[in-house]
């Protein structure tokens, strides 16, 4: 995929790229494979905002996407690399021998008429599904589960790829995109390859409207704000965050503040990707 540059025909346009979508070969999504995205402007089932600057947008449909793979040992033919809203990366629709159709994240490479296989016995080839165990050390991976038959939860954004650095006993030490290196059981399954759309990252958005169209709503700075909504809020003129340092609107620390909590699973951190953040 490359990334096109737009002519400064307005200031907004100044400084604007995005995609070709060269590599998309369907226009519309598979309709038994969609449902429709509810909006809830960052809201929970009582009314209130606890996701902030969420709202509007575009209206999305979510592609159900196979992060399982259970169909173990039965060949897919990729018939379309398709676009979703809803996220980073592009999409294989594959279809099965059998007629089944699913979505899977499509890695780098893969190719309309490329066939893709999940279980322990497929070929070390990008798209196929494969336990850890089966896997060589070095290989780059993807879509990496942490509970046998949960589906993949790991590495999945666009152009995101994770390294397999050794086995010992029933775990191996896998390397993430973070720099940080976890314990994973051999058990669970993890894709071939990188995440395609790798130029996801140098697309500039250039003006609001295409943030606003993405769902995303304004974010104001807190030193903007009153005293009673901020505590960077009031005084005359611009004035420092004070002391002890920058706080959320609630008064919590924002910066040096450590926010890891889950104690149960550090002990499967080989080496965090902050050191200084234990």
């Amino acid at each position: 995929m490359t990334i096109k540059i737009f002519k400064p025909t307005t200031p907004s346009r100044r400084g604007m790229t995005g995609y070709t979508f060269d590599e998309i070969t369907k226009d519309t999504p598979e309709r038994s494979l969609i449902v429709l995205r509810k909006a809830h402007a960052g809201r929970n089932n009582y009314g209130r905002i606890t996701v902030r600057h969420q709202g509007g947008g575009h209206r999305q449909y979510i592609r159900i996407v196979d992060f399982k793979r259970k169909k173990l040992g039965i060949p897919a033919k990729v018939s379309a690399i398709e676009y979703d809203p809803n996220r980073t990366a592009r999409l294989a629709l594959l279809v099965y021998v059998d007629g089944e159709k699913s979505y899977i994240i499509a890695p780098l490479g893969l190719k309309v008429g490329d066939i893709v296989t999940s279980g322990p016995n497929s070929e070390i080839r990008p798209g196929n599904s494969l336990p850890i165990s089966n896997i060589p050390v070095g290989t780059m991976v993807h879509n990496i589960e942490l509970r046998e038959g949960k589906g993949a939860q790991l590495v999945r954004s666009a152009g995101t790829s994770a390294q397999l650095l050794g086995k010992e006993g029933d775990y191996a030490q896998v390397r993430m995109p973070s720099g940080e290196v976890r314990l994973i059981r051999q058990k669970c399954y993890a894709t071939i390859g990188q995440v395609g759309n790798s130029e996801h990252s140098n697309v500039k958005l250039g003006k609001a409207g295409r943030k606003r169209r993405m769902g995303i709503r304004p974010t104001v700075r807190g030193t903007a704000m009153s005293p009673r909504d901020h505590p960077h809020g009031g005084g005359e003129g611009r004035q420092p965050t004070g002391m002890p340092g920058p706080k959320s609107p609630w008064g919590k620390p924002t910066r040096g503040y450590k926010t890891r909590r889950n104690k149960r699973t550090t002990q499967f951190i080989v080496r965090r990707r902050n050191a200084g953040n234990r």
